[in-house]
This record gives C-alpha cells, sequence and structure tokens, in this order.
C-alpha cells in the first residue's frame, strides 16, 4: 500500500510545545535598523539548538520573470548586505546576470521563527570571493574546484572522478583559485520578522528602506 499523502500531511502539527518554544516578540523595541535583530535572532537560533540554521532560501528569476528556489548557506551579513557565493555559471549565477534581484528566507522552527529578506544584488570583488572560499572548508575548496555547476552530467561515475581530482588538488593546493566562484550580496530594500504564536496571533514586523532611511510597520499575519 502506498503513502497516503494528504493523511499524512493532517497528521502533522506545527510548532509541537514539546520541543519547540515560542518566544515573546514585542516589536515596540525592536531596533531602528532590521541587522541588529537579525543578528540577535541569529543567535538564539544557534543557542536553540537549531540544526544549520545559516541555511536559506535563495529566489530568483530568470529573464523571462521564471522564478526558481533553492536552499544556499550564509556567508555574512553586514552593513554592505546579505552575503552568499556560487559559480557565476551556474543557474542561480545566470538568473542574477540577468536580473540582478534576489529573496532570502530564514525559518528557523525551533523558535517558530522566520526572516524574509529581500532587495538588489550586486557582486563582490574578485578578491573578495577568492577571501571567503579560502577561508571555508577543503570540502568546499574541492566542491568549487568540481564545478560546471547546473551543467548536465553523463553519469555518477563522471562526478566521481572530477571531484577526486578536486579533492587532491584542494589538498595540494589550499589556495587554489576558482576564477568562477562569485561572492554576491543582497543590498535589501525589505526585512520582515515572523514570530509565530500558540493561538496563530503570529507577530511580522517588516522593515522597509527608502532615501529617508528604515521604516517599520506591522502587517496582518
Amino acid at each position: 500500500m502506498g503513502t497516503d499523502l494528504h493523511e499524512l500531511l493532517r497528521s502533522l502539527r506545527v510548532w509541537d510545545p514539546a520541543v519547540t518554544e515560542l518566544p515573546a516578540f514585542d516589536p515596540a523595541v525592536a531596533p531602528a535598523e532590521p541587522l541588529p535583530l537579525f543578528a540577535r535572532w541569529f543567535a538564539d537560533a544557534v543557542a536553540a539548538g537549531q540544526t544549520e540554521p545559516h541555511t536559506m532560501s535563495l529566489a530568483t528569476a530568470d529573464a523571462d520573470g521564471v522564478p526558481d528556489v533553492r536552499i544556499v548557506m550564509l556567508h555574512g551579513a553586514d552593513a554592505d548586505g546579505w552575503s552568499f557565493a556560487t559559480h557565476a555559471g551556474s543557474r542561480k549565477g545566470r538568473h542574477l546576470a540577468a536580473r540582478p534581484y534576489a529573496a532570502l528566507v530564514f525559518y528557523w522552527p525551533v523558535l517558530g521563527r522566520q526572516v524574509r529578506v529581500r532587495g538588489p544584488v550586486a557582486v563582490a570583488p574578485a578578491e573578495e570571493a577568492q577571501s571567503d572560499l579560502h577561508a571555508r572548508s577543503a570540502g568546499a575548496l574541492a566542491a568549487a574546484l568540481t564545478g560546471r555547476q547546473s551543467e548536465p552530467l553523463s553519469s555518477p561515475d563522471e562526478l566521481a572522478r572530477a571531484s577526486e581530482a578536486a579533492w587532491d588538488r584542494a589538498g595540494r593546493e589550499p589556495d587554489a583559485p576558482v576564477a568562477s566562484w562569485t561572492l554576491y550580496r543582497l543590498e535589501p530594500d525589505e526585512v520582515e520578522f515572523f514570530q509565530g504564536e500558540a493561538r496563530r496571533r503570529h507577530v511580522r514586523l517588516a522593515y522597509r528602506r527608502s532615501e529617508e532611511g528604515w521604516s517599520r510597520l506591522l502587517l496582518w499575519p
């Protein structure tokens, strides 16, 4: 007998109180800009034991406006923007070349929180991309050296051979350059913080940027 997907879905519960803490969030005392609040929430997620809190959904669109989304890693967040990296020739790299605008979503279910970020995306200088790559693990360098991201693959054996060669080079040349490796920075126009609440009175605080700076407003859940 196959799985009844609908029955399985109906059996699931969100934010089980046995494993989830829904902290109170008072938007009235939130900081004037979103970055300090993001840093605080990120630290809270780490302290709460959230698995891989630095992973995020990255949404882009191609030249025709057709959207796509995938999970990537946050490489940093500062006054210059939220950073992530990939090969310039990957699907997301091609999307960003055609439409340099993106959206991010972080979801930390252990606290019933999510953060949404969207805005224009710029390419960081090449030397910063290489510095970022070489500050990461040997595995990250090997994956970057393997290259050909998003291209058709003829067989798993082809990948295994390319990966073994890349791991070997990463071990011999920990500073090996990867010309296609690109560091992107999303400079947000809008950042939204969502805090779940047991009676579904969720708190949504949106920061929006204008020429005058950041403004804040509450949204209906």
